[in-house]
């Protein structure tokens, strides 16, 4: 791949990292539809960028216009589902395989053999990834010194991957705090309609009973996580969480997240009924 095609691909996650995740939207069309289906067919990542979303998305939609974005550079990305324990499909991501870089320096992430490169921008991880290969051809394992969260991915065997997160590194490359299995991800990927109905379903599942935000400040290294009242601040440093009284809570909210105050109070006034 030549180097104005991986600064393209550079510049698409950037773009990307600046999107709250958010299910607001999700429980807003869900209610204007009443279909699952319907809701998800609304969805403006489905046909439209990043700058006319309605403020967010989930990692389905956030990874539907990844998708879509690098299939348009003529790319053939694979899209992947996320394990969780017990939980099956609960997640989503892609992959971008065999990439094989020239010798510009682009990123200190990046290496310069071939790859497969992970892309999870609904865990917030807006830096493309290469997948470690697994035994007997490698070490199945790779850690990334991300902010304010590292990425471990571990790859067992040939058609799993895990990935892990922990606090950001110390000097001695340890994690700051400790790491944990985040999800599994079955390599083989899936196909496209197969996707859509995992995104279907996913208007069904438990967190669409309260508000999930969630945003990175790439910059400042600070991650802010917001759910069933509670606002969780995170950096380099660890992190601390405050409650939110009903009063301010919207535009404190809105601050934080960048989202219209309307929508966080439309979506609130939803989910009271």
């Amino acid at each position: 791949m030549d180097a104005s095609t991986w600064q393209k691909i550079l510049d698409l996650c950037t773009r990307l990292s600046n999107v709250t995740y958010e299910n607001l939207t999700k429980i807003i069309r869900l209610e204007q539809t009443g279909s699952a289906t319907g809701a998800r067919n609304l969805d403006d990542s489905d046909q439209n960028d990043v700058d006319t979303w309605m403020g967010g998305g989930t990692c389905f939609s956030m990874t539907w216009h990844l998708y879509q974005s690098l299939r348009d550079m003529g790319l053939e990305p694979r899209l992947v589902m996320g394990h969780k324990r017990k939980e099956r499909n609960i997640h989503c991501a892609l992959i971008l395989p065999n990439v094989s870089l020239d010798a510009t320096p682009l990123s200190s992430l990046v290496s310069r053999l071939s790859s497969d490169y992970l892309f999870d921008p609904g865990y917030l991880i807006f830096d493309p990834l290469p997948i470690p290969a697994a035994p007997p051809f490698g070490t199945g394992d790779a850690i990334f010194p991300l902010v304010p969260n590292s990425v471990r991915l571990v790859r067992p065997v040939q058609d799993r991957m895990e990935l892990w997160t922990g606090g950001a590194l110390g000097d001695r490359g340890l994690a700051g705090a400790q790491m944990k299995l985040r999800f599994e991800y079955p390599l083989d990927g899936v196909g496209v309609e197969e996707f859509k109905q995992h995104w279907v379903e996913s208007f069904s599942r438990e967190m669409m009973t309260y508000p999930v935000l969630n945003r990175l400040d790439r910059e400042r290294g600070i991650q802010y996580y917001y759910q069933k009242g509670n606002l969780v601040t995170r950096d380099a440093n660890g992190s601390r969480m405050e409650r939110l009284d009903e009063g301010g809570r919207v535009e404190k909210l809105s601050e934080i997240f960048k989202l219209s105050p309307d929508l966080i109070q439309k979506a609130l006034s939803i989910l009271s009924k």
